[in-house]
């Protein structure tokens, strides 16, 4: 076993304090009263609250059973429990790199393919379709949300309606891009020959690429012959849809929890659907910020003032809805990493005493 490491640096200490600051500016900009969100804090039902921690959980294990599924049909064998473990350490470094989930991803095909090699194709195309999956859940997310909220005459012609269509219309985009891409396997090669001769041409002929074009390339069409393999398999993306949709569903199920843990239920679901699915959305665009601290916090609680939520309820509600999404996340993906280390320190151990007992006795 060989895990990845982060090293800590000043910018990962820095930029979350400043982000902390922008977001504590910013309900003071709106005149929120700190001493009352700490009043209202006081007086949260920690039995809802803790109910909403452990749908944190639910959701991510069964995000990794619907990956778990997608890899075991592609023979990529590993456990529940290592699948679970590698989750975790992708949201680790999820927060911690300002890529969202490529950072986390990339660390999920590094992890597996010291695992297995020669499984990097198969691994990327299980994370493809598992986003593929994930975006069409977004957008009909949105739909429903956006129509439930028009039927409650509480969208129709506000910017927030706007937001909904460019932010449909961009995911949609997006999502055709990535099927086009998953079905062009000459788009694919084009696009990694282009990549590598670009960094030739950078190094001066310094990088003798050769291999490495070999191995992408090897990788790509792995990759697409396992697309390929999936669009022959409606049973495996029928039940890796299902635990999608249902991790899903906890998501959501976070947000009303921390809504109803401070006693408020004047928040229709029409708005639950459609900020949790802008949310999640806003956060999966690289914004250069590690711990992605200070402007999501800043855009949920906006986007709550839109649907007619009190300032003061607002931030309340998203310091305690980051607190479970992304600190108790953050400290569980910390765990998993310093366990990914202990089992790789382990193993090299045995490894090595192996290797000398072998030369003691010849």
């Amino acid at each position: 076993m060989v895990s990845m490491k982060y090293k800590v640096t000043w910018k990962a200490v820095i930029f979350p304090l400043i982000g902390l600051a922008a977001f504590f500016v910013y309900i003071y900009i709106f005149n929120v009263d700190i001493l009352q969100i700490i009043a209202i804090v006081q007086g949260i039902n920690l039995y809802i609250y803790l109910l909403a921690a452990v749908a944190v959980l639910l959701d991510t294990l069964f995000f990794t059973l619907a990956w778990h599924f997608l890899l075991r049909f592609l023979s990529v064998k590993l456990s529940i429990a290592k699948s679970l473990l590698f989750v975790w350490f992708g949201i680790f470094i999820d927060i911690l790199i300002p890529a969202e989930s490529i950072s986390g991803e990339i660390s999920k095909i590094y992890l597996v393919t010291k695992e297995q090699n020669g499984t990097t194709g198969k691994v990327t195309a299980s994370l493809v379709v598992q986003r593929l999956i994930g975006m069409s859940i977004n957008i009909v997310t949105l739909f429903v949300g956006a129509v439930l909220l028009l039927m409650e005459r509480e969208l129709f012609g506000t910017i927030f309606f706007n937001l909904i269509l460019i932010l449909v219309a961009l995911t949609f985009i997006f999502l055709l891009l990535l099927i086009l891409l998953c079905i062009k396997e000459k788009w694919t090669l084009g696009i990694v020959n282009a990549i590598i001769r670009f960094a030739e041409w950078i190094s001066r002929g310094r990088w003798k690429l050769t291999t490495v074009r070999k191995e992408v390339v090897e990788a790509a069409k792995a990759f697409h012959g396992a697309m390929r393999e999936f669009g022959h398999a409606p049973k495996t993306l029928i039940i890796a849809s299902s635990f999608s949709i249902i991790s899903w569903i906890l998501a959501l199920a976070v947000f009303y929890l921390s809504f109803l843990s401070i006693g408020y239920t004047s928040i229709s679901w029409g708005a639950i659907l459609v900020i949790c699915s802008i949310f999640a959305a806003a956060k999966s665009i690289p914004i250069g910020v590690p711990f992605e601290v200070g402007l999501p916090e800043i855009t949920l609680t906006t986007l709550f003032i839109f649907v007619g939520v009190p300032f003061t309820t607002s931030a309340t509600v998203t310091i305690l809805m980051r607190i479970l999404t992304l600190w108790f996340r953050f400290i569980i993906g910390f765990a998993a990493q310093q366990w990914l280390g202990i089992k790789a320190i382990t193993a090299t151990n045995k490894n090595n005493r192996m290797v000398m007992s072998e030369t003691e006795k010849t």
